[in-house]
Parts: structure tokens; C-alpha cells; sequence
């Protein structure tokens, strides 16, 4: 049951008193960091070359501070690439698989883009196993003697992997984890990581454009040792003659990056850093907690995904009693006029529901500031 009602004595709903300060709660771009503003963004690299002393140093720095907030091994190679997450995991696909079946786990609209493009353009036939909207595929059924492709943390569905513990250590094939909104929210075991992609404006905040592409040795030997039989476009290509284009890695981008948004991500990275991957995960997993009591005081209100041993703890997906596409456009509508909530609807392949982004630049006291304005909103598109 909810715990305050917000309506007149004629059943008009009625304005909370409080709105959440920062009411910035979409899965993508994501919240700022708290403190952020654009005046306190460095502009020494703008107007500069990104291949000048200072955008190369720049975009090393960026490299830097994701290896050290990650906790990634030497190892493991980082790589500023362009599309985003989606082009990041786009470029791994087109120049690794191939070599080996592939298995295409689904449980959400990303996994299944990954399926699709594996299917219709590179035309390989991989073993999918799809699970529903709110479910995990059964990660012990997997065949490691072939490449597996996985969401780590299913934005559009809200449901993730628990950990790497199902990833052996004696796998044949490679391990590609699309971790967009994942990494800085979970602690990744990288040596179950063969790898992994993500994009600045999810867990960090940062603007959008830019990928990133973490490469395990056993990637690095693929690419070095397979060809695809597919051609490669340019923004693709990390191999040059039969060796890893290792400048790409060392902030030596492929195509020309924005140093504006390589300053927004360092500045992100900066705050992250004062917190450490720990203080992140924290800060998250409190907001996934204010979110849950909300939701278990409301009967009309769930969680998409039922367990909470694989529930998002970033992209929280809920589902509302009742409710259509057009009651959750009504309700995010509302909210997004009374300055209570943006970008609260469902993502439009997911089942009709809200979405709130509980990642580590979200505050807290926000999550649950939020909670009288559901009531309201869910009155509001009731009466309406």
C-alpha cells in the first residue's frame, strides 16, 4: 500500500511539497556527477589537435583514470573508440568472430541487436538463448568452447548477470560483455573479461559519442591471428599489418574524438576517483535500496525483474498496475512538467513500465524524494 495519499477531498491529486534537487534520472545520458558544471570543464585542448602534445596527454589521462577507477589488470588494454557502447561492441564483433561458433545470450533489446547484427550482417548462424523481459537465460547452460556474447547489466530490462563466477577460467572461446552500465557500479573479476565495452554517458555521466573497448590478452591474440572474411571499415580496424594498432590505445583515437567531451568524461572521472570504484558501488547500491522501499510500500508498483539476486541495480525497470503505453507516456509527461522527474519511461521495446537510473551520480536523497512524486504522477494519469 502506498503510505501517503496525495489528493483534495474531491480526489484531485495534489503537488508533493519537495522535489528531488537534481531530478535527472534517465538511463542514458545519464545524471552529472553532483558539483558539475560546465565552467569547471578544462578548455586548454580545445581548438587543439587531439594528436598535439596536450589531446594526446589529455586522452591518456582519461585512459589512466578508467584503468585505475576499474582496477584493471596490466593485461588489459583501454581504447577510446568511436559510436559509443554500440560501436565499441560493434568493432569487437566485426573483428574477432568468426574463428569460433559464437553463443548469443538475449534477455533484453541489446542483446538481441547484438543477435541480429551476428545474424543479418555478418551472416553467422550463433546459438541464441533468450530469456523474457524480467529473466536471466540459464548461464550454466553455455557452451564455452564458443565465443559468448552477454549484456553484463541489461539496461532496457533491468536484469544482470550476479557476477563472473559462470565464466570458467578454462574457456575456449572469447568473452565479450557488452558493460555499459555495469563497470563503476560492480566489481568485474577481469580475468573472466575477454572483452568488454562501455560508454561515458551511462554509470559516469559523461556526454555521449565516444566508446570505450577493454581488450584481455586472449583479444589481443585473436587479432592478431584471425582475419575476418568480412572487410573492415576504417573505424573498425585495430590490427595493422598482423599486429594490434597499439596507438590506439594509448589515447592515438582512430577517427577525430571531442575534446569537449573527453574533458566532461575526465571531469567525472576526476570525481569518481575522490570515491574510488568501492564509494561508487556504494552510492548505488543505496540508491537501489531507497528505490526498493519505494517500491514495497506501493502496490501498484514492481520490480520488472523479480529476482533480486540478478536485479539491475543501475537501470531499475518497474512495472505499474494497469498501466499502458499511454499511461506511462502520460505519467513520465507529468513529471517531466513538474520538474519532478525526467525520462522516466520505459524504454520503448521493454514492456510499458518506469525506469529509474540509480547509478552512483544520482544522490540518494533524490531516490527518495521521488517516491510522493509516483504517487502523484500515477493519480494524475489515472484521473486523466
Amino acid at each position: 500500500m502506498t503510505d501517503t495519499t496525495y489528493a483534495t477531498a474531491t480526489g484531485a491529486p495534489v503537488l508533493p511539497a519537495t522535489k528531488p534537487a537534481r531530478p535527472f534520472f534517465s538511463s542514458g545520458p545519464c545524471a552529472k556527477p553532483p558539483g558539475w558544471s560546465a565552467d569547471k570543464l578544462a578548455t586548454d585542448s580545445l581548438g587543439r589537435s587531439h594528436r598535439s602534445k596536450i589531446g594526446k596527454t589529455r586522452l591518456q589521462y582519461s585512459i589512466d583514470l578508467m584503468r585505475e577507477l576499474l582496477k584493471l589488470p596490466d593485461t588489459h588494454r583501454i581504447g577510446i573508440v568511436p559510436g559509443s557502447d554500440t560501436g565499441a561492441y560493434e568493432m569487437a564483433m566485426w573483428t574477432m568472430l568468426g574463428a569460433k561458433p559464437v553463443t548469443a545470450l538475449a534477455w533484453e533489446s541489446f542483446g538481441e541487436g547484438w543477435v541480429t547484427d551476428a545474424v543479418k550482417q555478418l551472416k553467422i548462424d550463433p546459438t541464441v538463448v533468450r530469456a523474457d523481459y524480467g529473466q536471466l537465460p540459464d548461464l550454466d547452460s553455455v557452451d564455452w568452447s564458443n565465443d559468448v556474447l552477454f549484456t553484463w547489466n541489461g539496461t532496457t530490462s533491468g536484469v544482470r548477470v550476479p557476477n563472473a563466477d559462470w565464466i570458467p577460467d578454462d574457456r575456449e572461446g572469447l568473452s565479450f560483455a557488452d558493460a555499459t552500465s555495469g563497470v563503476f557500479a560492480y566489481d568485474i573479476d577481469w580475468t573472466k573479461i575477454d572483452v568488454a565495452t562501455f560508454s561515458w554517458q551511462k554509470v559516469l555521466g559523461g556526454e555521449g559519442a565516444h566508446g570505450v573497448l577493454i581488450l584481455g590478452p586472449r583479444a589481443v591474440e585473436r587479432l592478431e591471428s584471425y582475419t575476418p572474411a568480412w572487410p573492415l571499415p576504417k573505424v573498425f580496424r585495430l590490427v595493422s599489418k598482423g599486429k594490434l594498432a597499439e596507438g590506439v590505445f594509448k589515447g592515438e583515437t582512430i577517427n577525430t574524438p571531442s575534446m569537449l567531451a573527453v574533458e566532461d568524461a575526465i571531469f567525472s572521472l576526476e570525481w569518481a576517483k575522490s570515491l574510488g570504484e568501492d564509494g561508487l558501488i556504494a552510492r548505488s547500491d543505496a540508491n537501489a535500496a531507497a528505490l526498493d522501499t519505494i517500491v514495497a510500500k506501493r502496490d501498484w508498483l514492481g520490480h520488472l525483474a523479480a529476482d533480486p539476486a540478478t536485479r539491475s541495480k543501475t537501470s531499475v525497470c518497474l512495472t505499474v498496475e494497469g498501466a499502458d503505453e499511454a499511461m506511462i507516456k502520460a505519467m513520465a509527461a507529468a513529471l517531466e512538467k513538474a520538474g519532478a522527474a525526467y525520462d522516466v519511461a520505459g524504454y520503448r521495446d521493454a514492456p510499458p513500465g518506469l525506469r529509474i537510473w540509480c547509478g552512483a551520480t544520482v544522490d540518494t536523497a533524490d531516490i527518495v524524494a521521488l517516491g510522493p512524486w509516483l504517487d502523484w504522477a500515477y493519480a494524475t494519469a489515472k484521473a486523466g
